[in-house]
């Protein structure tokens, strides 16, 4: 009895292992590559070939690898390029691909890692042959589309030249920037630049207050002089008028001029409130005082 379980059990395990080693599953994202003895033999759940679900293969001889079927990402390295104008530039490209042949992916490149730099080599010499041709602008803005156009029509044509397996769905760039010490250089140019108009624009407002204070010290100069020519003209009317009417005066009373000499003497000498004087009483200076102007 005890022999008997143990053959079964043996039975049984042996039978577990070739099944399992028979039997595998193919899920519907990927693509299985079928080895005998190490070479590629068939393919699951390529076009044109078996669909995903269970499959059964020959045990112990046949192997499976197992690769994706979906479209795949690479971030390529950072590439320095020299455009037309001999200007360094610093690209980071963005790569999809997809294995679309699985039995030559596997004869050409083996694995994952080995695909994708080979892809990227790939990509980076024609980044540099396609955008060496047009300037730092135009890879910036201005043709972007129609240079990242041909760059996929160029890797895509390499890759199916070199007989990768792969399938270039989209060549895009992530940034486009100068090298560091480029950068720092055009900053110093520009800071340079904007200094430069900066003193500019300060020597011109300079200039144009300096224009306005002129003006404004021209207009001073010749409004205080017209002001000094008309208050000269006035006082010279009015000197003129006082004469005549000191003349008119003077010839209907000669004793006015007396009193008006008197009247001048007293302000210029009694004017400041501080003059002493030592005079006798009868004295002809004070006539004025005692007398009217018509006293004999």
């Amino acid at each position: 009895m005890n022999r008997s379980l143990t053959i079964a059990l043996v039975l049984a395990f042996v039978g577990f292992v070739v099944l399992s080693n028979t039997l595998y599953v193919v899920g519907q994202r990927e693509q299985a590559i079928v080895l005998s003895f190490g070479g590629p033999v068939r393919v699951v759940n390529a076009v044109g070939h078996d669909e995903p679900g269970l499959h059964m293969k020959a045990p112990f001889v046949e192997n499976v690898v197992k690769v994706d079927k979906r479209n795949l990402p690479l971030i390529a390295d950072k590439e320095e390029i020299i455009d037309v104008n001999q200007k360094r530039l610093v690209v980071d490209a963005f790569v999809r691909y997809r294995i679309a042949n699985p039995l030559q992916y596997y004869r050409t490149l083996r694995n994952e890692t080995i695909a994708q730099d080979r892809i990227e080599r790939l990509v980076n010499s024609s980044l540099r042959q396609i955008l060496g041709s047009a300037t730092t602008e135009q890879i910036v803005s201005s043709q972007r589309g129609a240079l990242m156009a041909a760059t996929l029509a160029d890797v895509a044509k390499r890759a199916r030249t070199s007989d990768l397996g792969v399938e270039i769905i989209d060549v895009r760039i992530k940034r486009a920037d100068l090298p560091q010490g480029n950068q720092e250089a055009v900053f110093r140019r520009m800071r340079t630049s904007r200094e430069q108009d900066a003193a500019q624009i300060r020597a011109g407002g300079e200039q144009q207050k300096r224009q306005i204070i002129a003006e404004a010290n021209k207009e001073v100069a010749i409004t205080l002089a017209t002001a000094t020519e008309e208050a000269e003209n006035v006082r010279g009317q009015g000197d003129g008028l006082r004469t005549r009417i000191f003349a008119q005066s003077f010839g209907k009373d000669p004793s006015f001029a007396a009193f008006y000499r008197s009247m001048q003497a007293y302000e210029a000498s009694l004017g400041q409130g501080d003059t002493t004087m030592v005079l006798s009483p009868d004295s002809a200076f004070f006539k004025y005082f005692e007398r009217g102007p018509g006293a004999k």
